[in-house]
């Protein structure tokens, strides 16, 4: 069992995407183990990183190798972090993570305000939203809903593993500042501060 987990462990490692259970599985099963011993090759794996800089984390439906958090702020320094998100964006893609699947009119309807195409495309670009079919109303418009690159860049294991929506609220960091998404209690959202961008959403 010791040396199918050092092959769990390097599928894990090479693949640039969380592994999900399923795959592990069908791995394992076609390595010559059993699926049951999945569970217990994962304890192997995570405890043979303990006290590294990284750790084995369930993330988006799978499992992935990250970087501990303690070590974030002097790595930030030399690595390139991902294209940082507006204040309209990450508005936007809150409100698609609580009410998805939804349609733009209903993301303008919570929002209060016009939604630009500016910041639609920024979403879909970075695969943070994808479509999710179309509502069967007038004009058919079309449903979005997060993807597995939002749970992945947001740390979550799925999205039961959200914080709830009582305990979101928009913080003004100051005068002019930023907004940034946090929770009272459980984990948050990004908190990416604005890019260079017109105030208003309209375009």
């Amino acid at each position: 069992m010791n040396d199918l987990s050092h092959l769990v462990e390097g599928l894990i490692f090479a693949s640039t995407e969380p592994v999900g259970d399923n795959a592990l599985r069908q791995f394992l099963v076609g390595q010559g183990g059993e699926e049951h011993e999945l569970e217990v090759m994962l304890g192997r794996i995570e405890a043979r990183y303990e006290g590294h800089a990284v750790e084995l984390v369930n993330v988006a439906r799978g499992w992935q190798f990250r970087t501990r958090a303690e070590f974030a702020p002097a790595l930030t320094r030399v690595i390139e972090k991902p294209r940082r998100l507006s204040r309209s964006a990450m508005e936007t893609l809150a409100i698609v993570a609580y009410h998805q699947p939804c349609t733009r009119a209903d993301i303008e309807s919570i929002r209060g305000v016009s939604l630009s195409q500016t910041v639609l495309d920024a979403l879909i670009e970075d695969a943070l939203i994808v479509p999710k079919g179309r509502k069967e109303v007038p004009g058919r418009p079309v449903l979005w809903g997060t993807s597995p690159a939002f749970l992945a860049r947001f740390g979550l294991r799925d999205l039961q593993s959200l914080p709830r929506r009582d305990e979101l609220l928009l913080d003004p960091d100051g005068a002019g500042g930023d907004r940034r998404i946090t929770t009272q209690q459980r984990g948050t959202m990004p908190q990416d501060p604005a890019r260079p961008e017109p105030e208003s959403d309209h375009v």
